[in-house]
């Protein structure tokens, strides 16, 4: 193969890499179009192209997130991951450990590692990289990598998220929840939370959103099923889809773009968090972005109309 096909047979994997150290499509495709660069500009040909370009990627996911940081402590708001929709590397053989590691709140656990830490844990662990290819990734010895491991793994355990093993049950409640949102039927919709449920919305300042996490089974309930009937009257229609790996939904304005995704953490038969992202600057991956601004004078107008 040349360059170009090799490349191109390891795209999948490349970005799987940098957006599980980044959290971030956009700067996932970024620095894999980086890692292209710097590869066709070599003059060497590496030994193994695969090592090569997982190690460039990771270098420059590194580079990248040491900045984004100062940006996310900054950030309007509650952070959260940029939506994927689909993960386009695939291995059947570790297909659930694949979709949980890139979770919304796999994703927000990894942001308390440093760099270096998270880095290592995305290669070992998700990955299954050997240490002698870590190590000239992040530019560290093999015994400091195994150091970072240790380090990050028990950054991980003691917030490892945790989610319904069985898929199929994933699937149907989140079919059961959509279902009582349309319905508009608070009694049904509260009976699929967990008692201490979260809702956090990421909008960036850029979009209509909660002021703060809403908490509880009770509010939350409360809050999606005065909210939903409202959206369906001003024409905003949703699609059931996965979102990070896990049931969610991708909400579309009434002229077919997008305004918000949703997704769903499912554990012993009941939702434990909600997460929508609004922030338009974290959509435009998915397609045309809708103004959710004007979405939300349609919604006042409405609630006005009944009250």
């Amino acid at each position: 193969m040349d360059k170009v096909e090799e490349f191109e047979e390891l795209r999948a994997l490349l970005f799987s890499i940098a957006y599980r150290i980044l959290g971030s499509v956009s700067e996932a495709e970024d620095a894999v179009q980086e890692t292209w660069i710097r590869y066709d500009r070599s003059t060497t040909v590496p030994t193994s192209a695969k090592a090569f370009l997982s190690a460039t990627v990771t270098r420059v996911s590194i580079d990248v997130l040491r900045s984004a940081r100062v940006r996310r402590e900054q950030y309007a708001g509650p952070w959260l991951p940029e939506p994927l929709l689909t993960d386009p590397y695939e291995d059947p053989e570790r297909s659930a450990e694949l979709a949980d590691s890139v979770s919304m709140a796999a994703l927000l656990l990894l942001e308390r590692l440093s760099p270096l830490e998270r880095s290592v844990f995305v290669l070992r662990e998700v990955f299954a990289f050997g240490f002698d290819e870590i190590a000239p990734a992040v530019g560290r010895s093999e015994a400091a990598c195994r150091q970072l491991l240790v380090r990050a793994r028990r950054h991980m355990e003691a917030g490892r998220p945790r989610f319904e093993a069985d898929r199929k049950q994933r699937q149907e409640l989140a079919e059961r929840f959509f279902d009582a949102l349309r319905d508009g039927d608070v009694d049904a919709v509260r009976s699929l939370l967990a008692a201490d449920v979260q809702m956090v919305g990421d909008g960036g300042g850029s979009a209509p959103n909660l002021a703060r996490a809403v908490v509880g089974a009770e509010n939350v309930a409360r809050l999606l099923a005065s909210v939903f009937p409202v959206l369906a009257r001003v024409d905003v229609t949703f699609e059931p889809h996965e979102v990070n790996g896990q049931p969610g939904a991708v909400f579309r304005a009434p002229d077919g773009k997008i305004l918000h995704t949703l997704a769903l953490d499912v554990l012993d038969g009941r939702i434990q968090a909600i997460r929508s992202v609004l922030n338009p600057d974290k959509l435009g991956h998915l397609g045309p972005v809708a103004d959710a601004w004007a979405v939300h004078r349609e919604v006042k107008k409405a609630r006005r109309r009944t009250d």
